[in-house]
């Protein structure tokens, strides 16, 4: 599948991959701060944004159109960064294409199956008229029943689009939905080839994402890993503490460039 992206700037690429409802451009501003001194590529993931739709997204498959797309950018050796599912996207690449990356950092999420935690969410957005309302304000208080959280609700309409005097979604609800349950898990098989590259994990250290009881996991698949955690966070760390996930990611850049 061919990803829509974007790229800036000059020098060592890194790869960045999107979480769960999200797309390449919530990361424009990290993405224009690296840009200084690397090359960045924001990448939509299948069924987000403006890339194509498929009704599978499984990943293997994701990991998948990012190795193709490393393909046809001709990229030697990235440093991929994702973020919650982009983050098992990038942990299945290192997993299964270790040796095309030159380093690899996950943003708060492990190499473990969670609960389903987002049916409201598809469910609330799914069965939302779009024909009923002619404002995006609109929209917002018709999902704040389901939605009570603001900061989560402008999250969720960042997708909701104008179009031809009306909206629609730049997700494919129909296929989250179905593969939701995938989504929460992870494919890794206890044969899994260990991947002892340059490894980061930077994660929220108010996030229940990556708990204490997930580090063996992640040291097992990731034996070279370190674990940061940035006090105060939460899952979206990258937004609610930019400058200082910046800089852990910057000095795990910076330690591969030295290396």
């Amino acid at each position: 599948m061919k990803l829509s992206f974007v790229s800036q700037g000059a020098g060592p690429a890194v790869v960045i991959l999107h979480g769960l409802f999200g797309s390449g451009r919530n990361w424009a501003g990290i993405a224009r701060q690296l840009a200084e001194t690397r090359r960045v590529y924001l990448l939509d993931a299948r069924n987000h944004g403006e890339s194509p739709w498929d009704g599978s997204m499984t990943y293997d498959e994701m990991a998948g159109d990012v190795a193709e797309f490393m393909d046809a950018e001709q990229l030697d050796r990235p440093v991929v960064l994702g973020h919650s599912m982009g983050g098992k996207t990038a942990m299945t690449l290192a997993l299964s294409h270790g040796d095309r990356l030159g380093g690899l950092a996950v943003a708060d999420i492990a190499p473990v199956s969670y609960g389903v935690r987002f049916d409201d969410f598809v469910g609330a957005m799914r069965g939302l008229d779009l024909s009923a309302f002619a404002r995006r304000a609109d929209a917002d208080t018709l999902l704040a029943p389901a939605v009570p959280e603001p900061g989560v609700r402008a999250f969720l309409l960042h997708n909701l689009v104008a179009e031809d005097g009306g909206y629609r979604w730049r997700l494919n609800l129909d296929a989250i939905a179905a593969n939701n349950r995938a989504l929460a898990g992870f494919g890794a098989a206890a044969s899994e080839r260990p991947s002892d590259g340059p490894n980061v994990f930077i994660c929220g250290a108010a996030s229940d994402y990556v708990l204490p009881e997930h580090e063996a996991e992640i040291r097992r698949l990731f034996p070279t890993a370190e674990i940061d955690r940035i006090a105060g966070a939460g899952h979206w760390l990258h937004a609610d503490h930019p400058r200082e996930f910046y800089d852990r990611l910057t000095g795990f850049l910076e330690q591969i460039q030295d290396s």
